[in-house]
């Protein structure tokens, strides 16, 4: 480990300017699509601005929403919203009958409110022969509202190709039962329309133009060049697929972050942040004069590997993520001040400073596996049964915490290794004992103070 230790800290540190710096970096999306994807800083909502939109989940039936209901209609809003493209959306449940709705980054206000507002019921609505065909967008009066069928009978929903244009099409699959009505139908009304009504409003209404057997429908446009426009198909797709909800929803409060009060919000916690990391640089620097250099230098290499790591995930950062990120840069420095005050205790009873430096690393290592996996342990907790902001504060801990082991570690211990066998570096002052504490003695002389704990 040894020799390869120095490889490795360079190898990691390059790596982490790489993926810090390097501007439209792509990266595999493991996660994701697997195509792909660009690596960038995620900003939370209250860093970078959005939407913020709360709902109360309400009884519908006589029946009260039970746990397992208000996940499954945090799951189908959770869907929607994806759809829409929106950077690290957050759809949480909070109490027994909340879902908050948090969008980053969103501009298109009107856009994103209708798409998450759609929360009722969907249905396939007949349109009578001689009537007017509704407009999209338009209201259906509820006492007109005749349904053929409703959402819950639509199996799947996709972007699909109209085979006699070669243009954008909406494709989608009917269940058993709606599949035999749409068949009935069909067959006996060609020409007509139909619409695709969510809570009474148009979302489409296409003309009927032959019997549609089996269930496999397909939606088309012929009146636009292209088909479809992407963002009507993927509107469409999305209400086919995620368009009913067990229970209706009742939007509480709407709020709306902008990008200049998230900004100012950045600017103050990033300079916080470096004040609060330059002050603990300084007091190493003061305190432990070489090892507190070789800290500082560490230091620096862990911001810039948690950091790299944060672009990677990617980890949303939020004001909560920015403390936890400042928080474990204290609990790296803790590390270490007990090694480097290790140190000087093993050169106080008479060891070389190779030989204290490697004790000082040993004997504190206990101390801080115990310290920080009592951290890790807490930040769990704190991450799967936390709200969303406290989990993000978790997870920029846990990553900290990670981090910080290996630098304070590894990479001093590994600079230091080095250092110590230069002769420059053997001197009393760039330790902070004196002269008389930095000479190694022979073995079985007393040391120059007692260890604690010892007896008188």
């Amino acid at each position: 480990m040894r020799r390869s230790g120095p490889i490795l800290i360079v190898l990691i540190g390059v790596l982490a300017l790489i993926v810090d710096f390097v501007p439209r970096l792509k990266v595999p999306d493991i996660i994701g699509t697997g195509s792909g994807r660009t690596v960038e800083t995620k900003l939370g909502l209250d860093l970078q601005g959005g939407i913020s939109v709360e709902y109360r989940v309400l009884p519908a039936g006589g029946k009260t929403p039970d746990a397992g209901a208000l996940a499954t209609v945090r799951d189908i809003i959770e869907r929607r919203v994806n759809s829409t493209g929106v950077a690290e959306p957050l759809v949480v449940t909070q109490g027994t009958d909340r879902i908050v709705v948090e969008l980053p980054g969103a501009t298109d206000r009107a856009a994103i409110e209708a798409l998450v507002g759609q929360t009722g019921r969907l249905d396939f609505v007949p349109i009578p022969s001689g009537t007017v065909t509704p407009q999209e967008g338009s209201t259906i009066d509820e006492s007109q509202l005749h349904p053929l069928f409703s959402g819950d009978q639509v199996a799947s929903a996709a972007i699909g190709v109209d085979s006699r244009t070669n243009g954008r099409a909406v494709d989608f699959t009917l269940r058993s039962e709606g599949a035999k009505r749409f068949a009935d139908y069909t067959a006996a009304h060609i020409g007509e329309s139909f619409a695709i009504v969510l809570d009474s409003r148009v979302i489409s209404a296409p003309t009927i133009q032959s019997a549609i057997a089996g269930g496999n429908v397909q939606i088309t446009q012929s009146s636009t060049i292209g088909g479809f426009p992407l963002a009507d198909a993927t509107n469409l797709v999305t209400v086919l697929k995620y368009g009913s909800l067990p229970f209706p929803v009742q939007e509480l409060s709407n709020t709306t972050i902008a990008p200049t009060l998230g900004d100012q919000f950045l600017q103050r916690s990033i300079l916080a942040g470096l004040v609060g990391i330059g002050l603990v640089m300084l007091f190493m620097l003061l305190h432990y004069r070489l090892p507190g250099a070789v800290a500082t230098g560490a230091l620096i290499y862990y911001a810039l590997v948690v950091f790299a790591i944060f672009r990677l995930i990617p980890v949303t950062l939020t004001l909560a993520g920015i403390a936890g990120f400042v928080l474990s840069v204290g609990m790296a420095v803790d590390a270490n001040i007990l090694i480097f005050e290790r140190s000087k205790e093993e050169l106080r009873l008479g060891k070389s400073l190779p030989q204290a430096i490697e004790a000082g690393f040993s004997r504190a290592w206990n101390s801080i596996l115990d310290s920080n996996v009592s951290s890790l342990i807490t930040a769990s907790i704190l991450y799967f049964f936390g709200s969303s902001v406290i989990q993000g504060f978790a997870l920029v801990l846990i990553i900290g915490v990670l981090t910080s082991m290996f630098t304070a570690i590894t990479v001093t211990r590994t600079i230091l290794r080095i250092l110590v066998g230069r002769t420059w570096a053997r001197r009393a002052r760039l330790y902070g004992v004196t002269s008389e504490e930095f000479v190694a003695r022979p073995s079985g002389r007393r040391p120059l103070r007692r260890e604690a704990g010892s007896g008188v």
